[in-house]
């Protein structure tokens, strides 16, 4: 019977590039899901902003597979690079790539990862799902991690995407609601940089897909409801071996992640500034600070890591929107170089 593989890329839109993906019908296949031969395909980069009429064609080379949760049987999702089709080089929207020669220089540091993803669902018309049509609900404070109606909207939605990506075998670790009604985080972890993004990006069409069912739209923009209302992060935590064995190691990556504040935080999504404010659990933008149980801190050491002397960090920067790809590449190259 034939096997459906859905191609999923990221697009050229700007300030925050959007998901796309189709569909590729193959033959059956009779090894494990993971280890089937996939073959590069083409797309028309003018309708993604990616190329011109002129010359249009773009290139999809797969770099991660799973089982498909939501289409089951033996159909696959496939994580793909866009290359050019001049040369099949890295389209200048593929930041995997770049990511991938840090990555590869740095293997003897062992760096891995745990990304907490915040996001807010919306209605059609663009408000909250769980704020009253044209109001507001209470001040934030019983939602966060809440039971109960009035307090939590959406929870079926978590559900669904918690099983697909289970199911998809992703390393999906933990779910939450979040403190403004209509918010929620999931995380995926610990794993490495590269398999924390790709893992990132295809929980993210999950998460795009099995909403569409229920007419509610995925938001990652940063402040999407301004005023008293906490943002949206990807609270990126990281390790190194040494790190893991060591206290010592884990202030000095704290402090070398203060040497670059600047280039981190203009890499770490779109309008960071109206979230990164210094209220929120924030620090404010333009401020490098560490500390230990600090959420308030540029990053954060766990409580349990001061207590071990030993573990990992916290980086609180990044956006709901950022690219997991560029972030992580900030941090390997900041801390290990």
């Amino acid at each position: 019977m034939p096997i459906q593989a859905e191609y999923i890329w990221l697009d050229g839109t700007q300030p925050t590039p959007l998901l796309r993906s189709k569909t590729k019908i193959l033959p059956d296949f009779s090894g494990a899901i993971t280890e089937m031969p996939l073959d590069e395909w083409g797309f028309d980069g003018s309708s993604t902003n990616q190329a011109t009429g002129e010359a249009s064609d773009c290139i999809l080379k797969p770099v991660f597979q799973c089982p498909d949760p939501i289409r089951g049987g033996k159909n696959i999702l496939v994580m793909c690079e866009v290359l050019l089709a001049k040369d099949a080089s890295p389209h200048p929207t593929n930041t995997r790539a770049a990511l991938e020669v840090v990555a590869k220089r740095h293997a003897a540091q062992e760096m891995i990862y745990g990304i907490e993803q915040e996001y807010t669902m919306l209605r059609l018309d663009g408000s909250p799902l769980g704020f009253p049509v044209g109001g507001y609900p209470g001040p934030q404070g019983p939602y966060y991690c809440g039971v109960g109606a009035g307090r939590v909207m959406g929870r079926d939605i978590i559900e669904e995407h918690t099983q697909a990506c289970i199911d998809a075998g992703l390393k999906i670790a933990g779910t939450n609601a979040e403190v403004m009604p209509g918010q929620w985080e999931f995380q995926i972890g610990p794993v490495d940089a590269l398999a924390v993004s790709d893992q990132m990006y295809i929980a993210h069409w999950l998460l795009h897909r099995i909403a569409e069912e229920y007419d509610v739209v995925i938001s990652f923009a940063a402040k999407p409801e301004k005023g008293d209302w906490n943002g949206a992060g990807a609270h990126t935590n990281f390790s190194t071996k040494a790190m893991r064995e060591g206290y010592d190691a884990v202030v000095a990556a704290c402090e070398k992640l203060g040497t670059r504040v600047l280039e981190h935080v203009e890499n770490y999504g779109h309008d960071i500034q109206s979230r990164l404010t210094g209220k929120h659990e924030t620090a404010p933008w333009n401020k490098y600070s560490y500390g230990v149980s600090n959420r308030g801190a540029s990053v954060r050491i766990p409580w349990q890591v001061a207590r071990d002397q030993k573990g990992y960090a916290e980086d609180r920067r990044p956006n709901a929107n950022c690219d997991p790809y560029t972030v992580t590449r900030l941090i390997l190259e900041t801390v290990c170089d």
